[in-house]
């Protein structure tokens, strides 16, 4: 059994793509030592390609927990909890072209668990000790993943408003925000998320003062 003063202190945080889950990550790096947390993000949990979820025309639905190998991600989190390293494959977008790296995720005294769907699995939200919700108006959750779609993955306009209200809306509305009242912490970012983050680190750093001192 893992020791509770030795025990990694586990936090999720999700929201809807385009939320700005990534951007909080990134404050979070900027603030922290790499020995004191380990990022892990719930992309690299997604399931081969012929196994996604479809609709009745064929179509990949990525926006639906069953995407992810959820199951294998609450494993990961109990094998951290016993002072275990998890090495596993980084995602590639299934695409075949890419030779996956190896990614090492080590026990630290916080883990940090990022990614949509991260609350909906027992596995895993029961060994989160903080859930974190971003927050954000729909039409800047839209307008971001346009921009991003564009710029890193070449789609055009329509592709990405099809799949948007095809698949990323409704999913969001039935999987994701629901949780939102479960959340410990509410981090808005619809226009800027400065005071959230903040309360945020000013927690994480006492719970490392908390573990130093133990």
């Amino acid at each position: 059994m893992s020791d509770s003063r030795t025990r990694p202190y586990f936090v999720g945080i999700a929201g809807g793509s385009g939320s700005g889950k990534t951007t909080l990550l990134r404050r979070l790096q900027e603030r922290f030592e790499n020995a004191d947390l380990t990022f892990i993000s719930l992309d690299n949990y997604y399931i081969s390609r012929d196994d996604l979820p479809r609709d009745l025309g064929g179509n990949i639905n990525f926006d639906h927990p069953s995407a992810m190998d959820l199951t294998a991600l609450g494993g990961d989190l109990n094998r951290l909890a016993q002072g275990e390293t998890v090495v596993l494959d980084e995602y590639t977008y299934n695409n075949p072209q890419i030779v996956p790296q190896k990614i090492a995720y080590r026990p630290a005294p916080i883990v940090v668990v990022e990614g949509l769907f991260v609350f909906n699995h027992p596995s895993v939200s029961e060994q989160l000790d903080l859930k974190v919700f971003v927050e954000t108006h729909e039409h800047l959750r839209l307008s971001r993943r346009i921009r991003r779609d564009a710029a890193e993955r070449g789609y055009g306009l329509e592709d990405v408003l099809s799949y948007y209200e095809r698949f990323v809306a409704p999913m969001y509305r039935e999987h994701i925000d629901p949780f939102r009242h479960e959340c410990d912490l509410i981090v808005p970012n619809n226009r800027r998320m400065d005071a959230g983050t903040e309360v945020l680190i000013h927690h994480l750093e006492a719970v490392l003062r908390r573990k130093q001192s133990s």
